[in-house]
């Protein structure tokens, strides 16, 4: 199951650590890197949940970061390179939307872990996305651009109304 929705984690989370870059040098980089992934692993078992959502997923296509590149100002810096990297087309929107969500706003990333216990992709113990849920100072810092709710507000705001609905099924707007 994991297989299949790699090339998806991969790509997102590429595009979110090369939109939002790490602040220092290679241990940076590494650091940020991996809290990318398990924000985007969390939101790709979250938005693709069964083996068939993840089959679907594979027939229809991620849809790929053009719109994501408009709405951080990536498309314009990149001009004609952005056609150049085919890894981009696996990146999927949704899941971008939700793991900067989840990036953003502790109390949501444990929710969204917690909620991946009821699933089938993994036991979804903190353990598991420990910099993703509890980052230390060094994560922090490595990450400053990444989890800086004012850069990945227009990110986060795309779909985090489905992420709160995923996680929250059946809530009421004005409770």
């Amino acid at each position: 199951m994991q297989a299949d929705l790699s090339p998806v984690i991969a790509a997102t989370a590429q595009w979110l650590t090369r939109s939002f870059p790490a602040s220092g040098g290679a241990l940076a980089s590494a650091l940020c890197e991996v809290q990318a992934r398990q924000a985007v692993t969390v939101a790709a078992w979250l938005r693709y949940p069964t083996e068939m959502d993840a089959a679907l997923l594979g027939v229809s296509g991620p849809g790929g970061s053009a719109r994501l590149d408009w709405v951080t100002g990536v498309d314009a810096a990149l001009g004609d390179e952005v056609d150049a990297h085919a890894w981009r087309t696996w990146v999927d929107e949704v899941v971008a939307s939700w793991a900067a969500s989840l990036l953003t706003d502790a109390e949501l990333a444990a929710q969204a872990v917690a909620a991946l216990a009821e699933g089938s992709h993994s036991s979804g113990t903190r353990a598991e996305f420990r910099r993703l849920v509890d980052p230390d100072d060094s994560d922090r810092r490595a990450a400053a651009l990444l989890r800086h709710p004012d850069l990945l507000a227009p990110v986060a705001g795309l779909h985090h109304g489905q992420l709160l609905d995923r996680l929250n099924p059946g809530r009421t707007l004005f409770a």
